[in-house]
């Protein structure tokens, strides 16, 4: 053809021909990105028209996923390839969906094309074929890893099968279990079960009996299932407690050659009523006039725990102890946690401590960080050193006065630096010796647990400053950091777009320090309004989750430029990590290798969320149980979330939380507005807003769900 011809043919190209054209021209360079001047230059498009026509296509192309675009303006091929590898999420609607690794967008994976994969399976996928104006769809080709293979639920047995009935919301089918793998487990019983096979044709996946936990309704059965239901070990492996029983429980004379004595110094620990793991003890003397020692002395569980060793790989896997509603499960054995490590009264223990010295201005003038041997004069709950620090009369009464005056100033100075104040009451429940919730109480931090946090926040971030804070030319060592991330700043502003409707304000940009200020004073806006717990919970909404990493990036929350966690190795395995990673460098050691530490810190900070998850989820039994004697009552309660699905309340009195659903709500049509946080009836204009007071009847509670259900009082 010749040059005339070929640019009279570019003047007047139908839409599918110059598709055609771009697709040939995308796929012949995959790895390129173009701009829009290229691609008409490329292409020979000269008339506007072409031009537009191109540019719709370009944006067809995009809406189709088969173009996207890397920075704006560019266009490149969008070449997955046909397959993909990601994690596969199970949803019990069938509307199952596929993450993929690179972080893309979601893809739906359609039920019958699951391959009966389970939810966080690592899966490979193939793309189907792009449907216009639908969203992408994959196959699942390969079930790579397997997440999670047991469920938790009740037995259903007849006289020839049984199946283990779940309350699972990713799992729409009952397990069908042959009658010879049950285990000896009876109708009604709670179980663990674990799926070995998923015929492709099947409706059912088939399971065994893993273990009978108990009947359902009794405490320790209900306890454990929440425990199984989250991964969570119930028991601990005899063969791990065996190994600690072996462990000798006499200080060798070596031990006290090197370290430094304590022993003769005032030293106490001061714990919640019910504690049994004395993790920490505090020790204070005057020094002369003005200067005074302050010791942190925190339990030498790697002097005991030794790498490698079977307690250390049961404490790794664990990370961190469990705390349910009414017991502890602890991440080291019993006779390490509450008797060779604890720093219990009078007796001689193995300690680390960090140690300072500290004018009365609360000023450190010297710090050392050492092994030490300890021996703790007293054991304070936090009421009896709270009664000390409001009557000024009591055991140690100078001594903990004296720490109660420099933690107040460390506070003070913390809070002037930019750290966040969230101050949350937490609900516990008083229960009988069968488990059975009788009433609720609020735990309120006081003084003296804000005497003994601001003292080991210090210790945490001196051990930090110790490792991390190097010269400019020199490169600090491989260290588990604590590390907290700024707020998004679209989080900010929906709290600053929502606090405003209150009368206030926040700063959503300008430096960190800034910006956290005018949060603290938010809080300190909003204290004893009757809508501080809505603000606080809000607040705390728009916030990130702290997590371990090797890779530092400083604490917001705290405001503290290097934070680490040392001072609870008994029930944290980052901190044993950070024990034993500060032996080794102040011995002169190398540096370890960052993968294997940045892995260990992902699995703590994933176990840690697991942990709280479950605790919550025994809180949430414990409040369905405690209101379903109270069946038919009325209470005044406040709106504590909002969604598409119905209205949350918290009854006031008890801070026990139950959802309106949406269906009682059967007087308007009503739109939910998510960034107001509210409910708007089409008809009569009704609102149901976060932080709304509203009288509510309970309906319904149901134990199995952990769910009650709230109607509104007549």
């Amino acid at each position: 053809m010749s040059k005339k011809k070929e640019k009279k043919a570019g003047k007047h190209m139908k839409k599918s021909q110059l598709a055609e054209k771009l697709i040939t021209f995308f796929q012949m360079r995959p790895n390129d990105s173009f701009g829009t001047k290229q691609i008409f230059h490329s292409l020979n498009l000269t008339t506007h028209p072409l031009k537009m026509l191109c540019m719709d296509i370009l944006h067809e192309m995009i809406e189709d996923a088969f173009l996207q675009t890397p920075e704006q303006g560019r266009y490149m091929l969008n070449d997955h390839g046909l397959t993909m590898t990601g994690t596969f999420c199970r949803k019990s609607n069938g509307k199952n969906s596929f993450i993929p690794d690179d972080g893309g967008e979601p893809i739906l994976i359609a039920e019958r094309n699951s391959m009966h994969a389970m939810n966080n399976d690592k899966v490979k996928i193939v793309l189907c074929a792009k449907r216009k104006r639908r969203n992408p769809e994959g196959e699942v080709i390969e079930i790579i890893e397997r997440a999670n293979d047991t469920f938790v639920g009740i037995l259903k047995v007849d006289k020839y099968y049984a199946f283990l009935l779940t309350e699972n919301r990713t799992l729409a089918n009952d397990i069908f279990i042959p009658k010879d793998k049950l285990k000896g487990g009876k109708n009604g019983d709670k179980a663990v079960v674990r799926v070995v096979e998923w015929p492709q044709d099947a409706k059912n996946p088939i399971g065994v009996v893993v273990d009978i936990l108990g009947q359902t309704g009794d405490n320790d059965t209900e306890m454990h299932a929440i425990l199984a239901e989250y991964g969570l070990p119930y028991i601990y492996p005899k063969n791990v407690e065996a190994a600690a029983d072996k462990i000798p429980d006499i200080i060798l004379p070596e031990d006290y050659n090197e370290r430094e004595d304590f022993r003769d110094v005032t030293t106490f620990t001061i714990d919640p009523k019910d504690a049994k793991d004395f993790d920490d003890a505090l020790s204070i003397r005057p020094l002369k006039p003005g200067l005074w020692e302050v010791g942190v002395h925190i339990a030498d569980v790697t002097h005991y725990v030794k790498e490698g060793s079977v307690i250390d790989k049961e404490a790794e896997k664990r990370a961190t102890s469990v705390y349910l509603v009414d017991r502890t499960i602890p991440m080291l054995p019993e006779r390490l946690c509450n008797l060779l490590c604890s720093l219990r009264p009078n007796e001689e223990k193995l300690a680390y401590s960090a140690v300072f010295e500290m004018n009365d201005k609360a000023e450190v003038k010297h710090s050392r960080i050492v092994k030490t041997v300890i021996k703790s004069d007293r054991r304070f709950t936090y009421e009896e050193a709270q009664a000390v620090i409001e009557t000024g009369e009591g055991d140690y009464k100078e001594e903990i006065l004296q720490l109660n005056k420099l933690a107040q100033i460390l506070r003070k100075n913390r809070m002037a630096s930019g750290a966040i104040d969230f101050d949350r009451v937490e609900v516990r429940f008083e229960i009988d010796e069968k488990g059975k919730p009788l009433s609720v109480y609020f735990k309120e931090s006081k003084e003296a647990n804000k005497l003994i946090e601001e003292f080991m926040l210090l210790a945490n971030r001196t051990v930090a400053e110790c490792i991390g804070k190097v010269p400019k030319n020199k490169k600090a060592k491989v260290f588990p950091y604590r590390i907290h991330d700024l707020p998004e700043p679209d989080k900010l502003e929906n709290l600053n777009w929502f606090v405003n409707r209150f009368g206030y304000k926040i700063r959503t940009s300008g430096s960190k320090t800034e910006v956290s200020k005018s949060i603290n004073k938010l809080l300190a806006q909003v204290k004893n309004k009757k809508e501080q717990n809505l603000i606080e919970m809000v607040s705390l909404k728009a916030m990130q989750k702290a997590r371990y990493s090797t890779h530092n990036i400083g604490h917001y929350g705290l405001a503290f430029d290097y934070y680490t966690h040392f001072t609870s190795p008994i029930r944290r395995f980052p901190d044993m990590m950070v024990h034993r990673l500060l032996s080794r460098y102040l011995a002169g050691g190398r540096s370890v290798q960052e993968a294997k530490y940045e892995d260990m810190c992902d699995h703590s900070s994933e176990m840690e969320q697991i942990a709280a998850n479950a605790e919550r989820a025994s809180i949430k039994y414990k409040q369905v149980e405690f209101m379903k004697d109270r069946l038919g009552q009325e209470f005044d309660g406040t709106i504590s979330g909002v969604t598409e699905w119905g209205v949350y309340v918290e009854i006031n009195e008890n801070k026990c939380e139950g959802m309106i659903p949406m269906r009682d709500l059967d007087d308007d049509y009503y739109d939910f507005d998510e960034k107001a946080y509210c409910l708007t009836g089409r008809r009569y204009r009704k609102t149901y807003s976060l932080g709304d007071p509203i009288r509510i009847k309970v309906a319904r509670a149901n134990l199995e769900r952990k769910q009650l259900d709230f109607e509104l009082a007549k």
